[in-house]
């Protein structure tokens, strides 16, 4: 029995010691959680902030857009023949009228020299026709010959002027199709790859052609805005201001090109509900190809005097029960009340409030998903510009533990106790 009693009271003795080792850990470790900038339920939580400002904002309409040249020309061949000589490389760019390509001359040539031929000798009969027209008239004058003998020489001279007239219609025919056996470009702009190679007959008919010329100086983008878009547009085109387009790359992240609105479609479309758009680029940097996507800003208006603030600030939830846009408002007394926001203009990275805040006042942008109605928060050293987001009343924002701050004379007091 005396062997029990200890063992029971060493079992006890132990678990004690368990018991109060627990108890000391937690202790030690609830003001680490609860310490400045780690989040702790009671402790102040490190954020940045920003100052809502007054400035201009500008409206933009979002869109996706699709390169479109403002010409794009299949070369072809306007006669038949044998392709003689390419005079192009592909991926160079042309001129208006220069060559491209010659096919065989000669059957043309040849064609138009009978032509010529034919005229001179209908010329010639026309000529012979007529001094026997003027006999004939003499003669009718003295009686010595009928009436309808002159009457006929007429008819024949009146023939050979049709025929002459024919004549000149083939030879203006034989020297066109002289003409096209050399091709020129139609257009200024951009040859792709060729589609025949030297030495192969070509027809009017083929499909291909012989090249695609695009014009990409100046390009254009077609782009479609939303139905509920097109009455303010249409009031800013008639006021007569041009309205200036941006091409951004696939991430929307680097500008590509800036141009102008050049038009607007005539009609709506009825499955989608949008309208398209026509803006030009001058592309003297040729960045903008035909049929690439890019992402299009139509700059629509600028708002002037709007209270602006970074769109990192903008929270959205139900603090209050209701599903609303929120930020969070940091006092003189370096706590956080939450405030309920109308949002209206988004331009990139701001955003301008059109109700619930006010000039001055200032919002917490990173850190705030650690916060709570009343939370306390350590605002980051001012360091230059970033001065002005000082809380007003204040000398400026410091963490706990620095030159200034309670407590802060006790660092200071342990070198001289050391010495």
């Amino acid at each position: 029995m005396h062997r029990h009693w200890v063992a029971l009271l060493v079992a006890v003795l132990v678990v004690g010691l368990l018991i109060g080792f627990f108890a000391y850990l937690r202790h030690k470790q609830a003001p680490a959680a609860g310490g400045p900038g780690r989040g702790g339920q009671n402790g102040p939580v490190s954020v940045s902030v920003a100052t809502a400002a007054s400035g201009d904002i500008q409206l933009r309409i979002p869109a996706l857009g699709t390169v479109t040249p403002l010409a794009t020309v299949t070369v072809r061949t306007q006669i038949s023949g044998v392709m003689q000589k390419i005079l192009f490389t592909e991926g160079q760019t042309v001129r208006q009228g220069d060559p491209l390509a010659q096919i065989d001359p000669r059957p043309y040539e040849a064609a138009l020299q009978q032509m010529q031929g034919n005229l001179k000798r209908d010329q010639a009969l026309l000529a012979d026709a007529r001094l026997d027209l003027k006999r004939y008239e003499g003669l009718v004058k003295e009686d010595s010959i009928a009436q309808q003998q002159l009457d006929t020489q007429r008819a024949l001279v009146d023939q050979y002027v049709g025929t002459i007239e024919a004549d000149e219609g083939q030879v203006k025919t034989a020297s066109v199709n002289l003409i096209f056996t050399h091709i020129v470009a139609p257009v200024t702009g951009r040859v792709g790859l060729r589609q025949v190679d030297q030495g192969n007959y070509v027809t009017p008919g083929d499909a291909n052609g012989i090249v695609l010329i695009n014009q990409l100086q100046p390009i254009t983008v077609i782009f479609p805005i939303p139905e509920d878009n097109v009455p303010a547009l249409m009031r800013r085109l008639h006021e007569g201001g041009p309205m200036t387009v941006e091409a951004y790359d696939r991430t929307n992240s680097a500008m590509l090109a800036q141009g102008k609105l050049l038009t607007v479609d005539n009609q709506i479309d009825v499955t989608t509900g949008t309208v398209k758009l026509r803006a030009q680029f001058e592309n003297a940097d040729s960045v903008l190809f035909p049929n690439q996507f890019v992402n299009i800003q139509l700059l629509q208006e600028l708002l002037h005097d709007q209270i602006i603030i970074p769109n990192a600030a903008v929270r959205r939830g139900a603090p209050n029960g209701v599903v609303s846009t929120f930020v969070y408002v940091v006092g003189s007394d370096r706590t956080v009340k939450v405030r309920p926001v109308t949002l209206g203009v988004v331009d990139g990275e701001r955003v301008a409030v059109t109700k619930g805040l006010s000039v001055g006042e200032i919002v917490v942008t990173e850190g705030g998903d650690r916060l709570r109605d009343g939370a306390q928060v350590v605002l980051p050293t001012p360091k230059g510009p970033a001065a002005a987001a000082q809380p007003p009343g204040t000398a400026g924002p410091v963490a706990p533990g620095s030159p200034g701050s309670p407590g802060a004379h006790r660092p200071r007091a342990r070198p001289k106790s050391s010495q």
